[in-house]
């Protein structure tokens, strides 16, 4: 191939054709669990936990996305995602995690009914009942009704007759360039996605935006400038995160991008910049936050990780480069 397909159908391909086997997964067990100090919105560190839940597969065919190697090929089985969320609370009881809110990432869309049954939402809001705050993960197209459905079953298993969880959703934006945006392959548009910012708002549901570090298809001297448009895109929406994503190779589809000179990934000092950028040009519209999940991967063999690490995360904390 001498370049990248124009029209989705093809795109799908060009990303299907690309995949390495899909490792088997227990859809009764989680993927892992993650506890960290996240700055909540009151300037305070919040002990947060991720649960990377197992479920089928998204529907999309996002050209930078690896997260399907974590999913399963059949529909998610009734009563799976609580017996994970359930399995997650009492291991971090058992460690004596006391955690203030819980991220529930499905490498795909909460509110995608084949991957998160609406059957069970209920039992999802008794798995969660007690927590402060609940953050999923969804595509826009998918935000909708079931986003009340879920709030409505929050409120109905809330503890002890408490509030029931803040609910957060956290969307990909990836980027604002619109040419890269198309050619990600998301299958929607600025436009679009603040349409269902907008939906969520209204619902007084929280907005994160995901945005990547590196995107492809935006040129490398162009890449600052789009994230700081990318930045002024996600607040104008209505954001109170943004977490930046640097952008992974991986799932054989990048690998391809980066032969066509579409894609240079990203070198750990690139993501410390981004990072530094992207705070001081927030500016206090929001708190921005860089993903350090893999970071090993894209530090050099010189790259002192540890206190790399350990400096980005001081700057998720603080807010300030």
């Amino acid at each position: 191939m001498n370049a990248y397909p124009d029209t989705a159908a093809a795109r799908d391909r060009f990303v299907l054709d690309r995949r390495g086997p899909r490792p088997r997964h227990d859809p009764w067990r989680s993927q892992g669990l993650i506890v960290e100090d996240e700055r909540d919105t009151d300037g305070r560190p919040a002990r947060t936990a991720t649960v990377l839940l197992t479920g089928r597969e998204c529907p999309w065919r996002c050209a930078m996305c690896d997260l399907w190697a974590y999913t399963i090929d059949e529909d998610t089985p009734r009563g799976a995602i609580p017996a994970q969320i359930t399995a997650a609370r009492q291991e971090l009881a058992s460690r004596h995690e006391a955690v203030a809110g819980i991220k529930l990432y499905n490498a795909g869309s909460f509110f995608d009914p084949r991957a998160m049954p609406e059957s069970d939402y209920d039992d999802v809001a008794v798995a969660l009942a007690g927590l402060s705050r609940v953050i999923v993960e969804s595509h826009p197209a998918l935000v909708g009704p079931r986003v009340d459905r879920l709030i409505a079953s929050l409120a109905r298993h809330a503890a002890g007759g408490r509030e029931r969880p803040a609910l957060e959703v956290a969307m990909g934006l990836e980027t604002a360039h619109p040419d890269a945006l198309d050619k990600l392959n998301k299958r929607f548009t600025i436009a679009g996605f603040a349409d269902a910012a907008h939906e969520l708002l209204r619902r007084g549901v929280a907005l994160r935006v995901f945005l990547l570090i590196s995107p492809p298809f935006v040129p490398s001297d162009e890449q600052d400038e789009w994230l700081r448009r990318s930045i002024d895109a996600a607040f104008d929406c209505g954001a109170t995160v943004v977490s930046l994503v640097p952008t992974r190779t991986g799932n054989g589809a990048m690998e391809a991008l980066t032969d066509l000179g579409e894609f240079t990934p990203p070198a750990i000092d690139d993501i410390e910049r981004s990072f530094a950028l992207a705070l001081r040009h927030a500016q206090g519209r929001g708190r921005v936050f860089v993903d350090l999940w893999d970071l090993e991967r894209f530090a050099g063999p010189a790259a002192s990780l540890d206190s790399t690490r350990a400096r980005l995360h001081a700057m998720n904390l603080e807010q300030r480069a």
